[in-house]
């Protein structure tokens, strides 16, 4: 016998760790089939799911408080035991950004992970407008989902560098925040639009109802969308 480790030279797999950000107000099946199909594609070991705190983007719409959106977003993924939820965006004073985002994940996380931004792949159109453009491509690596058949011809995306990107289809699910929160408060259902918790939780706390006291509550809390 010389001793010789059979394992020594051989390459070790890093983990590999979807990240994926938005305000999730209310979070919906179509964000999570999204990170499914990118879990599936890219062998991800984990997807984080980071609901945003203040995003600088969409400031100037009613938002439900970061809490409410961070339990809602722990009920919708707790039967997957690969995805999981963080709150650092919430916990973060001031505006969210990405980059802020990804380099608070990489304290946390270490040098060993591979990270995958998972967004829509029009926002990805728009990434050099976002803060700290020139450092995101060496934080991670960002995957812009689009629906079967949907093609994005934008200019922009055609000088992102080809090595840090990929588009990618996701089965069509024509499900948005903003129609979950009207049909709420319209008083329709919005049962398999949303993980059955999510409806539940949306009641027991009366989110998205009209009224002063809901008015009053989200104006308390300036964020709103997905900021980069």
């Amino acid at each position: 016998m010389n001793g010789t480790n059979p394992a020594a030279g051989k390459a070790v797999r890093r983990y590999r760790l979807g990240v994926m950000g938005g305000t999730f107000d209310p979070i919906h099946h179509g964000h999570l089939v999204a990170a499914s199909e990118v879990a599936s594609r890219f062998d991800l070991d984990e997807v984080v799911f980071v609901p945003t705190g203040v995003p600088w983007q969409k400031k100037g719409r009613n938002v439900s408080p970061g809490e409410d959106r961070y339990l809602m977003t722990v009920i919708a993924t707790a039967s997957n035991p690969r995805f999981t939820v963080s709150r650092v965006d919430i916990d973060r004073p001031g505006d969210t950004y990405t980059v802020d985002t990804l380099k608070d994940l990489r304290a946390e996380r270490g040098a060993d992970t591979d990270f995958f931004f998972i967004t829509g792949a029009d926002a990805l159109a728009k990434i050099l407008t976002w803060r700290g453009a020139d450092e995101l491509f060496d934080l991670a690596h960002f995957v812009g989902v689009t629906r079967p058949g949907v093609e994005l011809n934008s200019p922009a995306v055609a000088h992102l560098p080809k090595d840090k990107i990929t588009l990618m289809e996701v089965p069509a699910l024509a499900i948005s925040s903003t129609a979950i929160r009207e049909r709420v408060a319209r008083g329709e259902p919005a049962w398999y639009l949303v993980p059955d918790g999510i409806v539940q939780y949306m009641a027991k706390v009366d989110l998205y109802r009209p009224g002063p006291e809901n008015l009053s509550a989200t104006r308390q809390h300036p964020a709103s969308g997905e900021g980069h």
